[in-house]
């Protein structure tokens, strides 16, 4: 992933009752966000409380349109599930399968990102292990999880001039938030309820964080 570019990283709900409805809508912000300020680098699958078959039906379907925009896909919490539909990677917390046991599990070439919460002392253990990334947050209040842990930008300068190990910011970010994340140095930008519940509807959310992109000054 190259380093000093901030990108979307685009989170599904946490339930998609109508699988073919949502593939539209999501085929539709992939297209609009595509050759913008606001590219959609990386998309994750995170499903609650639905069965395996659920989320394989959900990752087989998803897939092929992420890599037709050129996005990776990634499975929230399940390396297991990621390997069986040949995603992209897996992104892991702190109370789910250790790093090095989701390495085994996906091999060296899948992407793996860790939950750091506020913590350097965690990014540091995931950085020089071997993950793809770190996820710091939340830095905003949100409605997707319950907030334990909350971030400041700080950190995400902190690691940008400290490390080469991409950060991810998470929680609650919205185009009228996101500008100091930017300016702090993250890769890149979780979304999730801000493009799929925003008012004006999906593209009109691309299109404003697209603005914000263009606004800011990309760190040296």
């Amino acid at each position: 992933m190259e380093r000093r570019h901030c990108s979307l990283y685009l989170v599904s709900p946490p339930a998609i009752p109508d699988l073919d409805g949502f593939a539209q809508q999501y085929r539709q912000v992939l297209a609009a966000a595509c050759d913008t300020a606001a590219a959609i680098a990386c998309v994750q699958l995170r499903l609650k409380d639905v069965s395996d078959d659920e989320i394989v039906r959900a990752a087989e379907q998803l897939i092929p349109i992420a890599h037709e925009f050129g996005a990776a896909f990634l499975i929230n919490d399940r390396p297991d599930l990621a390997k069986q539909v040949s995603a992209d990677g897996a992104h892991i917390g702190q109370s789910d399968m250790a790093y090095e046991a989701a390495r085994a599990v996906l091999g060296k070439d899948a992407s793996i990102g860790v939950t750091c919460h506020n913590s350097r002392h965690l990014a540091m253990e995931a950085g020089e292990a071997g993950a793809d990334y770190v996820a710091f947050g939340a830095f905003y209040p949100t409605a997707t999880k319950d907030v334990v842990y909350h971030a400041e930008a700080e950190i995400l300068a902190y690691w940008s001039e400290t490390t080469t190990v991409p950060s991810v910011a998470i929680g609650g970010i919205t185009p009228e938030n996101a500008a100091p994340l930017i300016a702090a140095g993250a890769d890149f930008l979780a979304v999730s309820g801000s493009i799929w519940d925003h008012p004006d509807g999906a593209k009109a959310a691309i299109k404003a964080f697209a603005d914000v992109f263009s606004a800011q000054t990309v760190h040296p």
